[in-house]
């Protein structure tokens, strides 16, 4: 079942093992927080034991620990589904963030076994500056745009939306790197994929839950965020339809 997520020619540089890493780790995210309701529901304690798996194609699954001894990259963890109607929900997704964190960290060095000591420092670094699947999971390092409001400016007009890194400093200032400035800016994290804010991506901002996303995770451009005049995103959207 891992068979389809590793490549006959596995990533062998720091930017290629980083590259799996985050497609991974995005994928994780999604099953942790956007396709929460799905995920949970696959992990039926009454099921053998199951594992969530976050393949280098950006996609997720739920499923039974590969059979290959010893398997072809290190396994996430085994039995998930066991304590999830033990456990308060959120508590439980913690827990999964956790040993998903674990296993994300494993397989990237697993491929960066043959990388010498500043090129696992460099790994390290580029991991690092994204937030855990535990931080997203928990909120732990919340979103923080309305500390970034230029008095208020950016919370009940439609330029505060559709932000394209330099020609708007209207919400958080998109001036600073995140890996380099110690800011508050930098702990912005888009709503969706969970990564890091940079200067030189669109951002736009959901009128209902105030969260900021990358334009390119909820399918919103410049010109279409600019025809639009209360910006919900998928999740509060999906909560409206439901009630």
């Amino acid at each position: 079942m891992m068979a389809s997520s590793i490549s006959s020619s596995s990533p062998r540089t720091v930017e290629e093992i980083f590259k799996d890493y985050n497609a991974r780790r995005t994928a994780l995210v999604r099953a942790l927080t956007y396709d929460v309701d799905e995920f949970y529901s696959l992990c039926d304690p009454e099921k053998e034991n199951l594992c969530l798996y976050g393949h280098a194609t950006e996609t997720w699954e739920v499923a039974l620990p590969a059979e290959e001894v010893p398997p072809e990259l290190p396994e996430p963890a085994l039995g998930i589904n066991f304590a999830r109607d033990g456990m308060k929900r959120k508590d439980w997704l913690s827990l999964v963030a956790v040993h998903s964190d674990c296993w994300l960290l494993s397989v990237a060095f697993y491929f960066g076994a043959r990388l010498n000591r500043n090129e696992r420092k460099r790994l390290f670094s580029l991991i690092n500056d994204l937030p855990t699947l535990f931080e997203v999971v928990t909120e732990r390092k919340p979103i923080k745009d309305k500390p970034n409001m230029d008095s208020g400016s950016k919370s009940k007009n439609s330029t505060k939306r559709s932000i394209d890194g330099p020609t708007r400093s209207t919400p958080k200032p998109y001036e600073e790197n995140y890996g380099e400035e110690e800011d508050e800016h930098s702990e912005t994290l888009c709503g969706s994929c969970g990564g890091n804010y940079s200067a030189d991506e669109f951002w736009i901002c959901c009128d209902i839950c105030e969260r900021w996303f990358h334009g390119k995770c909820v399918k919103i451009t410049p010109a279409k965020a600019e025809n639009i005049k209360q910006y919900k995103c998928p999740s509060c959207s999906s909560k409206r339809s439901r009630q």
